[in-house]
């Protein structure tokens, strides 16, 4: 029976703590015995790591503020869904090119004031969701639109990786091999680490090359690195990171809040992936996860954090180990907060150089753009309709083309006013059609329209390479 404490605290035994039987998953609300359960919650920490303190380098914020409100956030998101949604609250790549962007005019603070601002809207999604259901989401965001936000939020971003791949072409180079191979190479859990197993290989090459900059490192632990472990009694081991208020600017307001489509729908994403696996039935707390992942982004806004989503990386892990239970998440929280605190952790990740984070972008931001085609793909989208690829084609050229529009002190960007035409395009056209009747298929609401993460077939396809 689930004694639960609080919402999202308190587990059953599955079975005898060791053993799962063939067939079965541990459910949400069970867990195996703790020294499993800490096991697999150290690989969530694992899975995510690499994605989630990708963003805060790539942005210019501390990586260590993003992990403790990354930990604080899926601790926050587990109590408000009650323990019923097993997910890990990461860096959401979505916030990249608006951060970069306000950072420029307004500084730090000015970003923040964006995700801030991004995650109350997500909590007005949320609540509406929570009281009217979702079908409203599919029917506002049919697969054509939510792949083509997707798809342009990462072509929006190669410039920017570019930018770093420039300073560094060879470190850049090897960290983008590495990460390919590692991603056919290795079977299971190591070869869903590409991305973390890339960026270590990068980073020794560009130590080898002298690409590493150490100045800004706690001088007793740069000692400790070059051989006086004597220093290391000097090294202070725990503190706060680095914490920032955010400020307030209408003009981020363009940059940011159409990043709130692509919470939706990963959140939705996520929400549906976890009921598949889980064989249970998910849509009462849809509106839940909005407004958890919405009060988590604030939180991270208000400190100096990264905006979170949801993560995919993680249902890797579930899918794997047959284990489900949010207990394992609150370790993964707990372990991110740790992390955060140890001193040590957070210089070295601040170390990482330019050539492994343009390496790094280059193939995320890739993943990103065919992420939507995927999303097409899917769901089997139909581009003899002239609807369907106007309202997939114009903004993709709009957001690699950096489209720029400027209303007083808001300035839009490619990201927004990409995804704004492609609301406005395909339900625009999609009236006027059937006003017409020059209807040629116009796609209706589907409940199962929005992309997950994974799929049934990439569930299968997980159980089997873990299987060998």
């Amino acid at each position: 029976m689930n004694n639960q404490i609080f919402p999202g605290f308190g587990w059953s035994l599955h079975g005898d703590g060791k053993t799962i039987r063939p067939g079965a998953v541990v459910t949400p609300d069970e867990r195996l015995n703790w020294f499993q359960t800490l096991g697999i919650g150290a690989q969530h920490v694992v899975a995510m790591f690499g994605a989630t303190f990708l963003v805060p380098l790539i942005t210019g914020f501390p990586p260590s503020t993003t992990l403790l409100f990354s930990g604080i956030g899926t601790i926050l998101f587990l109590i408000i869904t009650a323990g019923r949604v097993p997910s890990y609250l990461g860096s959401s790549f979505a916030f990249i090119a608006p951060v970069a962007a306000a950072m420029g005019s307004y500084g730090m603070g000015g970003a923040l004031g964006g995700i801030l601002a991004t995650g109350a809207l997500l909590v007005l999604i949320g609540v509406v969701v929570h009281f009217a259901g979702a079908r409203w989401i599919q029917v506002l965001m049919p697969p054509v639109v939510t792949g083509a936000i997707v798809a342009l939020i990462g072509l929006n971003l190669a410039p920017a990786a570019w930018g770093n791949v420039q300073g560094a072409p060879i470190t850049a180079t090897v960290t983008i091999v590495s990460m390919l191979v590692a991603g056919v190479l290795f079977r299971g859990l190591l070869g869903r680490l590409s991305i973390l197993l890339g960026v270590v290989v990068g980073y020794f090459v560009a130590l080898f090359r002298g690409e590493v900059d150490f100045s800004n490192m706690d001088p007793a632990l740069h000692r400790v690195f070059d051989g006086d472990l004597s220093a290391l009694l000097q090294v202070k081991w725990f503190g706060w990171p680095q914490f920032t208020a955010p400020e307030f600017h209408i003009g981020v307001l363009g940059l940011f809040l159409p990043v709130v489509l692509v919470l939706v729908a990963e959140n939705v994403g996520h929400v549906k992936s976890v009921a598949l696996m889980t064989n249970s039935d998910l849509d009462p707390v849809t509106g839940r996860a909005l407004m958890a992942d919405g009060l988590a982004t604030m939180l991270a806004g208000s400190g100096g954090g990264s905006g979170t989503t949801t993560y995919a990386e993680n249902i890797g892990v579930m899918a794997s180990s047959r284990v489900y239970s949010t207990a394992a998440y609150w370790v993964a929280g707990a372990f991110a907060i740790l992390l955060a605190l140890i001193s040590p952790v957070g210089q070295l990740i601040a170390t990482v150089p330019n050539g492994v984070l343009g390496g790094a972008g280059t193939v995320l931001y890739g993943m990103i753009g065919i992420l939507g085609v995927r999303i097409w793909v899917q769901n089997k989208v139909d581009f003899s309709n002239p609807i369907n690829l106007a309202a997939a084609g114009v903004p993709l050229i709009i957001a690699i083309a950096n489209f720029t529009m400027i209303f007083g002190e808001i300035e839009l960007e490619g990201i927004a006013i990409g995804s704004i035409a492609a609301l406005l395009i395909y339900h625009v056209l999609s009236a006027i059609a059937r006003w017409r009747g020059t209807d040629v298929g116009v796609e209706e609401g589907d409940d199962a329209a929005l992309a997950t993460p994974v799929n049934r077939d990439d569930l299968e396809k997980m159980h089997n390479d873990d299987a060998r």
